[in-house]
């Protein structure tokens, strides 16, 4: 038994008896408007056949699969900071709560035997980054982790093109399921080319083959937005462009430039990113579930 885990019933019981899990962050639950979103992504998981385990950090303890309870405290305390890996043990150690992000989740996933992870966009190199260094810590645990992670690509607001060539440096596979194009979160395509994958079960077989001829790392399944849902790609490109300009001229710098380009985009497009965001999160999720039955399957000789 891990001193450090502490997994609820239903995950634990699915990851004894080796059954299909997918791992959701935390940070979703604290950002998302109410929580029903975290519920709604919890039941696309469980219509697809896996168990959901939303994870994240409470009274010392590394928390996999949440209750309503924990889920509401999450929600109501009056500031929860947000978990990276580095961040893990100091967190730990100060006895409150902390809300996972993408890299955060995948250690604790790992940690307790999860090999799927569902987010609607990853981390990635950041515009400028040639001048600023800003690349998200995702990218580095990557290399470091032995997970699935299903995602809508990496969001709008970073370098698609810089995250890509990274990727394909660090030796992350990256797979588009049915597109053979890299999505770029709100976005259903860029013009960078992804190997494509039809089935689930063709990416689980893989996947598996990967990590037993590489033995570990992270694979990247990607997954674009809903048709219906996604936005213009140059109306995105150019609100950026000019958020980025209006950023210079203001004297915005650091960790303000990423929330200032995201509400830029929110505007240009008459806050239909959060209709986007929502849709994709629900999307990442079934896909997902789905996988992670399909990579059980492979395991088993199926």
């Amino acid at each position: 038994m891990d001193p450090l885990l502490e997994v609820i019933d239903e995950v634990a019981t699915a990851i004894a008896e080796r059954r299909p899990v997918v791992a959701l962050e935390s940070s979703l639950v604290v950002a998302a408007p109410s929580a029903d979103v975290a519920l709604d992504i919890e039941k696309s998981v469980r219509d697809a056949g896996a168990v959901p385990a939303t994870i994240g950090i409470a009274d010392g303890r590394l928390r996999v699969g949440m209750e309503p309870a924990l889920i509401e405290r999450l929600r109501s305390a009056a500031s929860v900071p947000k978990v990276s890996a580095r961040d893990i043990g100091p967190v730990l150690a100060g006895g409150g709560l902390g809300a996972t992000t993408v890299a955060g989740t995948i250690v604790i996933a790992e940690r307790a035997g999860i090999e799927v992870f569902a987010t609607a966009g990853i981390g990635g190199v950041h515009r400028r980054a040639q001048e600023t260094f800003d690349v998200s810590p995702d990218l580095l645990q990557f290399t470091r982790t032995r997970m699935v992670v299903v995602s809508g690509g990496c969001k709008s607001i970073l370098d698609s093109r810089l995250t890509a060539e990274y990727l394909e440096t660090a030796g992350v596979p990256v797979l588009g399921y049915g597109t053979d194009r890299l999505p770029a979160f709100y976005v259903r395509d860029t013009d960078l080319p992804i190997r494509r994958v039809d089935g689930l079960t063709e990416a689980a077989r893989g996947v598996r083959a990967h990590w037993e001829v590489n033995g570990g790392g992270t694979v990247l399944l990607t997954t674009p937005v809903a048709e219906e849902d996604a936005l213009d790609r140059d109306l995105v490109e150019n609100a950026i462009e000019r958020a980025l300009a209006e950023a210079d001229a203001a004297g915005v710098t650091g960790n303000a430039v990423s929330p200032f380009l995201m509400r830029a985009v929110s505007a240009a497009t008459e806050g239909r990113t959060r209709r986007a965001g929502r849709s994709l999160l629900l999307s990442t999720a079934r896909v997902a579930g789905e996988f992670a039955v399909a990579l059980t399957a492979a395991r088993d000789g199926g």
